[in-house]
């Protein structure tokens, strides 16, 4: 209830003007609203790494700490499974890496065109687990650095950079389990048809024609 200051009527809290002598209430002044949104407070470097990271974050950022040193960054062998045993051109693809998954991508076949040994295939693989990590730890570096220098890339501008550089693409997974059912095929296929024929057997020498068994 309101009272009014001049004959003390009680009025309801809507009221505008008092009931008995018409005397008006002073309008409460409501709280002004900031000219401008508040900006959100920036994100420390742990949140950026696994806001670009995505899937496995915690999992990267220990690893990542054997790169770490107070000299500077510095190369540490690790081991990275699906890099190793899936194909690796994938999963630099799976992680937006496009260089790498090229280089990945026709490596492999132009060393088993040169050689002619289906191991360097394996060559490649180990390759590829053995530096995996590091080469994204690069990668992640580089392309923080790059979403900090932009300008005004804060907000929603910076979520949306983060999200077109970072983070995973999900359609790989599905291509690798097509390459995988294909080589699956093949192999069946080649047991199916067995080996190859051999070179047939040498005829044997004909006797001359003047010469006759006894």
């Amino acid at each position: 209830m309101k009272t009014c200051v001049r004959c003390q009527q009680q009025n309801q809290d809507e009221s505008r003007f008092c009931h008995q002598c018409g005397g008006a209430f002073a309008v409460e002044a409501e709280p002004a609203e900031p000219p401008f949104a508040q900006p959100s407070p920036p994100q420390t470097d742990v949140e950026l790494w696994k806001a670009f990271i995505g899937p496995n974050a915690d999992h990267y950022l220990a690893t990542f700490k054997k790169f770490t040193d107070p000299a500077g960054p510095r190369f540490a062998l690790t081991w990275h499974w699906p890099a190793f045993v899936f194909e690796p051109f994938l999963w630099f693809l799976y992680r937006k890496m496009y260089v790498y998954a090229l280089i990945y991508a026709i490596g492999p076949a132009i060393a088993f065109y040169i050689t002619q040994d289906l191991s360097a295939d394996i060559v490649w693989r180990v390759m590829a687990g053995a530096s995996a990590n590091y080469i994204y730890f690069w990668h992640i570096k580089e392309q923080l650095a790059k979403i900090k220098g932009e300008r005004g890339a804060g907000g929603e501008s910076r979520q949306q950079l983060l999200g077109e550089l970072g983070g995973v693409q999900p359609y790989v997974v599905w291509v690798g389990v097509g390459l995988l059912v294909l080589k699956i095929g093949l192999v069946v296929a080649m047991f199916k048809e067995g080996p190859p024929d051999g070179p047939k057997g040498t005829p044997g020498k004909s006797r001359p024609a003047g010469m006759t068994s006894v």
